[in-house]
């Protein structure tokens, strides 16, 4: 007995040694730490494997080994997430919606979505909510896992795979009645078709469910509700059932009451929000994320010379619903609906959200820490804080001063990994 003790006690302490050895250590040494709250001008970050082992000031023993990466004159931040994102899109004033999801092939989709997870990640957003394939079925569930198993390089995915909308509402539409176009949203009528799509897209790898609250369905193509009040709390309760969460599409004043009372997570848009209904969604804790950035880029396309022409109404109303929501106290998230515009220019929501009045710092909390929280995974990302994924990059320079320095990223390592230095 006591030979196999002696035996057992010299194996476990090979395993142990052979352990740490194995263990990879990375130190990073930035000017400045964005926890994803406030700012430190003392801190330094340790990472063990793929997860943040000490942040704070250097107070502690390094680990035998251990690589160090000085960040001199640069700031360092959890890595961003994107709130609003479409991979399975381009450019509009590339190729249109409608071309997009009736003329382009699955296989060329999945390879625009793949490259698109590059430009992303390089850019410095680490996680993103993907809010509907628009026509590419559950491919964003796919693309999620070959990403999770290192086969292509891109960001974490929260996916919705694909939005559920009111029959009949959504497009492409055809002007002959004759012909059913493929659509780019899974259509239901009734309460228990919308149950079994929740179910369905559950099954087929959701991570939550979108719904489109109104849409452009007047009879002179205005935007009017679609789903009850009633309808979307049968969604948002099945949905809840699994843990998921229930964002909705919504942008005028009905389709958002009707969503905020039905007890949905997130307001996609909101464009036309007034006080009332920004008050409401304070009181019932839904955060509103306002995609000012596609407005903004249709606009362009449209042929708005930003800058130079007179600001069209669309953006002068945006402008206003934006500040209301921020002096409402409304829980402001960052995501710009990427896919209307380029991926991998993702910041250009940040730069609009402050451009709109909202202060650099806040906007690095929407893009991490209030992201990770109302997104419902603070537990993993979002914060520079120890037990949490190393999901970090650095930037030249400060963006609580300049939000632009968003931009010029100089390292980004998501899972523990160093994609770009």
């Amino acid at each position: 007995m006591k030979r196999i003790l002696i035996t057992a006690i010299y194996l476990i302490s090979v395993l142990s040694c052979f352990g740490q050895v194995n263990d990879k250590y990375i130190l990073l040494k930035p000017d400045r730490v964005f926890d994803g709250e406030q700012m430190h001008t003392d801190w330094v970050v340790l990472i063990k494997n793929n997860t943040i082992e000490n942040a704070g000031p250097m107070k502690f023993k390094l680990p035998s080994g251990t690589e160090i990466i000085e960040l001199k004159g640069q700031t360092l931040l959890p890595g961003l997430i994107e709130g609003h994102s479409h991979l399975f899109l381009h450019p509009y004033n590339e190729t249109s919606w409608d071309d997009q999801v009736l003329k382009e092939s699955r296989a060329e989709r999945i390879a625009r979505a793949t490259n698109h997870a590059k430009a992303t990640l390089m850019a410095g957003f680490t996680t993103v909510r993907d809010l509907g394939t628009e026509g590419a079925m559950y491919d964003d569930a796919g693309l999620k896992r070959t990403i999770e198993k290192g086969v292509i390089p891109g960001p974490r995915m929260i996916i919705a795979t694909r939005a559920i909308v009111l029959k009949g509402t959504y497009g492409p539409k055809s002007e002959n009645p004759e012909i059913e176009l493929p659509q780019g949203a899974a259509e239901v009528a009734g309460r228990v078709e919308l149950i079994n799509e929740v179910l369905t897209q559950i099954k087929n790898g959701a991570d939550l469910i979108k719904l489109y609250a109104d849409y452009r369905w007047g009879k002179d193509g205005e935007a009017k509700p679609t789903f009850s009040q009633e309808e979307i709390e049968i969604a948002v309760s099945t949905a809840k059932n699994s843990g998921r969460k229930v964002v909705v599409h919504a942008a005028t004043v009905e389709g958002m009451t009707r969503a905020i009372n039905a007890g949905v997570s997130t307001i996609e848009h909101g464009d036309d929000g007034n006080e009332e209904v920004f008050k409401l969604m304070k009181e019932r804790g839904v955060a509103l994320c306002p995609t000012l950035a596609a407005g903004d880029a249709i606009s362009q396309y449209r042929g708005w010379k930003k800058g130079i022409d007179a600001e069209p109404a669309r953006i002068t109303n945006k402008k206003k619903t934006f500040a209301m929501a921020l002096k409402t106290g409304v829980t402001i998230c960052m995501g710009g609906d990427v896919g209307v515009y380029k991926h991998g220019d993702n910041a250009r929501e940040m730069e609009l959200m402050v451009e709109y009045g909202m202060k650099p710092i806040d906007v690095l909390k929407s893009a991490t820490s209030i992201n990770a929280d109302v997104f419902g995974y603070s537990d993993k990302i979002g914060r520079v804080k120890n037990g949490l994924l190393a999901d970090l990059i650095a930037v030249q320079s400060d963006p609580s001063v300049d939000i632009r320095n968003i931009r010029n990223i100089k390292l980004v390592i998501k899972d523990g990994i160093v994609y770009k230095q």
